[in-house]
């Protein structure tokens, strides 16, 4: 018997094509969604497009049949679920309408005459199953006796999250040659640009660190003459590791996952700097970050569009200005200045990418933890000819309120794309910033 699922408006906003995730189970939409989709659909945001998509993709959809009795949602599979509009009038049980009063749950509001919807099904169908991405919702539906459930198509289990490299047990004298010959061949089943660090148990000083090329041998990190990019040192073995993908214009996407203060934004920079500068192996630097708290705009702050940006950037301007920095006062301001007037540093809010063609630019997303999967694609697609993409952030500080450690675009990116020549992940764990900051990450 195929199973019946109720999805609420912030699963089709969260992701669009989450219409068409369920294959040969039936999908019911409450007439409440409906009218929550119609109040988004003039959005110029990511929530807009997505309540676009879906009101096209219905509105297809309505052309094969009823959607009041239910249409197939793909008509060439057999076996195809039904999606089907019921209205919050649906009738409900004597015992129903007593729970829904006792709960006190106001029917003026769309989330509670979603949730009548579920219930009135509920009765006529066997497995029923509400889906929400709302907890406070999906509290009050396990309240009332319906199961429940968040959107877990693009999930992954973070506590499992493909960390970027693996700890391996070595001999003195594996090590040694390892040293020697640049290259081993080990028997791990690694994926491309995973690195491996060799240690030895008995004296844990004795270490080196490889990474798997392709599909060949993991081949020894190369120290760099002076040690340092852009006038910064890796000061841990996930630094290291991390600049080594950074500095490698074969890795094309990268992602970085760490709690604050392990360097991320930091080694980014300076590796962009150090890349477009130096090297002009880029035409320039672009940085963009998503505006979670102002609500997807930043028409709320002062001035004009830069003037917004700036403020808005002022974590990437800090890390700017100790990258910069000389014995001469206020050079670094001028230097980042300079930078932003000859186009080789561009800012920009995500929102204002979408549609862009990034052709042989350096481009970094910082606080990709905020993104949407569909939203991170959307970012990786605007990559042309010749551009790196870096994506960092922190999954345990997360401002969207729809999303979790296990579902933003940050950490799904790493776990999907792992493996892939192209790319590469390392998930930093020590904080670097200060001995404050490491305390506060750990404990606080």
């Amino acid at each position: 018997m195929p199973k019946t699922f109720i999805l609420d408006t912030n699963v089709l906003l969260h992701n669009g094509s989450s219409l068409l995730a369920f294959k040969d189970n039936d999908v019911v939409l409450p007439m409440a969604v409906i009218e929550e989709l119609d109040h988004f659909k003039k959005n110029h945001d990511e929530l807009g497009r997505n309540a676009r998509w879906v009101i096209r993709k219905l509105d297809e959809i309505r052309k094969r049949g009823s959607l009041m009795n239910g249409v197939p949602i793909f008509p060439d599979l057999p076996d195809s679920g039904k999606l089907q509009i019921i209205s919050a009038r649906a009738t409900l049980t004597d015992e129903q309408m007593t729970r829904i009063s006792d709960s006190a749950l106001d029917l003026n509001l769309p989330d509670n005459r979603i949730l009548r919807v579920a219930l009135a099904l509920q009765q006529n169908r066997k497995k029923v199953y509400f889906i929400s991405k709302d907890i406070n919702l999906r509290l009050k539906a396990d309240a009332l006796g319906l199961q429940v459930m968040d959107f877990e198509n693009e999930r992954i289990e973070y506590e499992k999250l493909y960390s970027g490299f693996r700890i391996h047990d070595a001999s003195i004298e594996e090590i040694n040659d390892f040293y020697k010959n640049k290259e081993i061949d080990l028997k791990l089943d690694l994926f491309s640009n995973e690195f491996v660090v060799l240690q030895n148990p008995e004296n844990s000083k004795r270490s080196a660190i490889g990474r798997k090329i392709g599909d060949g041998k993991v081949q020894l990190i190369g120290n760099r003459s002076d040690g340092t990019v852009w006038n910064i040192q890796a000061r841990n073995k996930e630094q290291r590791m991390a600049l080594e993908l950074l500095l490698d214009p074969d890795v094309k996407l990268i992602t970085l996952v760490g709690c604050a203060g392990t360097g991320k934004t930091l080694l980014a920079l300076a590796a962009a700097l150090e890349q477009v500068q130096r090297l002009n192996l880029y035409e320039k630097i672009l940085v963009s970050r998503p505006i979670m708290p102002l609500g997807n705009d930043i028409g709320f702050l002062p001035g004009a569009k830069d003037d917004k940006l700036f403020q808005w950037m002022k974590p990437i301007f800090d890390n700017l200005d100790f990258l910069l920095q000389s014995n001469r006062p206020n050079s670094s301001s001028k230097k980042v200045s300079d930078l932003i007037a000859s186009q080789r540093l561009e800012l920009e809010a995500i929102t204002y990418i979408r549609g862009r063609s990034l052709a042989n630019q350096f481009v970094i997303v910082d606080e990709a933890q905020n993104l949407t999967p569909h939203e991170v694609k959307t970012i990786i697609s605007r990559a042309g000819e010749g551009t790196k993409m870096v994506l960092t952030g922190d999954p345990q500080q997360i401002d969207n309120p729809y999303l979790d450690a296990s579902s933003n675009g940050l950490t799904y990116s790493a776990e999907r794309l792992k493996g892939l020549p192209i790319h590469g992940h390392i998930t930093l764990a020590h904080s670097e910033r200060s001995e404050l900051a490491g305390i506060a990450a750990k404990y606080l």
